[in-house]
């Protein structure tokens, strides 16, 4: 049993690991407490089990999801979960999980985010619930008129709440909290990029890692907070701030006004019809839930003071050692009607790009709009992130993850999206089943693990037992490549000349 700051918990003890699951970090976000920042947890008498994972935040879920949902759903879903070292010792480092799924998907308690395998070395690891969809990012005017302090990025201020848990209550675990290191993937990834560049998170970590986190607009525009009622701003039904979906969904569901009668019917509304169809694919189709969901973080000016790619451009992150990269068949797409019209994008450039990603000019439309977009989406906002990061004194390391699973070859081009992550995790047997882990799997698994565990206890990923990882510098442009089936090794970046083409489009 640990004794908390607002109670008493009992986890219980596994092969590897300490295990608590189920740990209030913020009281319930329901009824009134709807679309408001995380209030404190209320102390509990006596002991809390902490054994059982706490719902996941309310969603839709999807099929095929690198890491599935496990449990319930629910709009009470401000818990986390902590791995602790067995042993008795103190000042472990600590490692802060933010789950990804486009900020409309996922929890904390998909097995293959299973801590074991970060505590049996020595690693206090928590993952954390945030609210999801609406629920995480909304605004409306009645909301803007009715409540002080910050208001709208409500994921993102769940994610400062737990990472302020984290500095009050981890030597309770063994965990040091002037050695936490925030780390996620995909939404997760960009949530730490936020967090990084964002003046509220001032001193809540000490060293990121970003998995396929973007680095530019990941899910689209940014929003101002507020709607605009000058004649000029009505001239288009488009939405043009966070406000305007807040309007939009509220008239979907019949509520017209901006009063105290409007936010009450909004909060009335039940969880599931708030959550709605929202989904990834839902997300990226042209339904409905797109004029009425503003798509992730917006700038509110309080918690979110500008975009992450503002914020980099001008030097203003946090100066702390960041790793970054993404899957060599990350996520992306570029929209167009034939290969003609994808190549125009880069204008006088175009020859070039036909050059470097249709040599042959037989490329399916599909593939190019798909391997374009990777690489503007996913793959040169990470080497501008890198490049920024340097530029403003950060030790920064950067990668591209290619290793391919044995079961999946064959069947896979590359690593998609997210399947880095039971890598990370060191869960490659929950991912794909043990008797299916190849030795050659399970070595990419031990390295790139290792890399994040050594990064975590010293803010360097290198150490004995892996190849070495050069730091990232505009001279040299060091990459460290996991291929699909050697080892890792670092090499100037063979993308180079593709990625500078990229970042002419942005």
């Amino acid at each position: 049993m640990t004794r908390l700051d607002d109670g008493i918990v009992k986890g219980e003890v596994t092969d590897q690991a300490r295990v608590f699951r189920g740990i209030p970090f913020a009281a319930p976000p329901v009824g009134a407490r709807r679309w408001q920042p995380p209030h404190p947890v209320t102390p509990w008498e006596g002991v809390r089990d902490a054994t059982a994972f706490s719902p996941s935040c309310l969603q839709t879920p999807m099929a095929g999801d690198e890491a599935p949902l496990a449990g319930n759903l629910s709009e009470d879903c401000l818990y986390l979960n902590v791995w602790q070292p067995k042993d008795d010792a103190e000042n472990h480092p600590v490692m802060v999980w933010i789950h990804g799924g486009g900020y409309v998907n996922g929890g904390s308690a998909a097995p293959v985010y299973d801590g074991s395998a970060f505590a049996r070395d020595g690693v206090v690891l928590v993952s954390i619930n945030y609210r999801l969809g609406r629920f995480g990012f909304f605004a409306h005017p009645a909301l803007t008129a009715s409540e002080s302090g910050p208001k709208g990025n409500y994921a993102i201020m769940d994610q400062m709440a737990a990472l302020a848990w984290v500095q009050r209550n981890i030597r309770k675990f063994g965990g040091d909290p002037d050695n936490v290191t925030v780390f996620g993937e995909s939404a997760g990834g960009n949530s730490v990029l936020y967090l990084a560049s964002q003046p509220k998170a001032r001193g809540l970590f000490s060293k990121a890692v970003v998995m396929s986190g973007g680095g530019r607009d990941l899910m689209g525009p940014i929003y101002p907070l507020e709607h605009d009622d000058t004649p000029s701003a009505q001239d288009s039904d488009a939405p043009r701030s966070a406000e305007d979906f807040g309007l939009n969904f509220a008239r979907q569901h019949g509520i017209e006004g901006t009063d105290e009668a409007a936010l009450k019917a909004l909060r009335d509304l039940p969880a599931q019809q708030v959550a709605g169809e929202l989904n990834m694919p839902t997300l990226a189709s042209e339904r409905i839930e797109k004029k009425t969901y503003v798509g992730g973080p917006f700038v509110d000016g309080d918690v979110i003071v500008d975009s992450v790619q503002h914020r980099f451009m001008n030097t203003a992150q946090f100066q702390v050692p960041l790793l970054i990269g993404t899957t060599d068949n990350d996520l992306g797409a570029m929209g167009a009607d034939s290969r003609e019209a994808l190549f125009s994008r880069f204008k006088g450039a175009a020859d070039q790009a036909r050059a470097l990603y249709d040599p042959s000019g037989t490329a399916e439309l599909h593939d190019l709009s798909r391997r374009i977009g990777r690489d503007v989406k996913m793959t040169e906002p990470a080497r501008f992130i890198a490049r920024q990061a340097i530029a403003g004194g950060q030790a920064t390391w950067l990668y591209r993850f290619g290793h391919v699973a044995t079961p999946m070859r064959g069947r896979w081009n590359g690593a998609p999206h997210a399947t880095d992550i039971p890598y990370a995790f060191d869960t490659l047997a929950t991912r794909f089943g043990a008797e299916q882990v190849s030795e050659e799997d399970a070595a990419a698994a031990r390295a790139f693990h290792t890399y994040l565990v050594n990064f975590a206890r010293q803010g360097d990923p290198n150490g004995a037992v892996v190849p070495e990882w050069p730091r990232y510098d505009t001279n040299t442009a060091p990459l460290m490549i996991f291929p699909e089936r050697a080892a890792p090794s670092a090499s100037p970046d063979p993308w180079q000349t593709a990625l500078d083409l990229v970042e002419g489009l942005h």
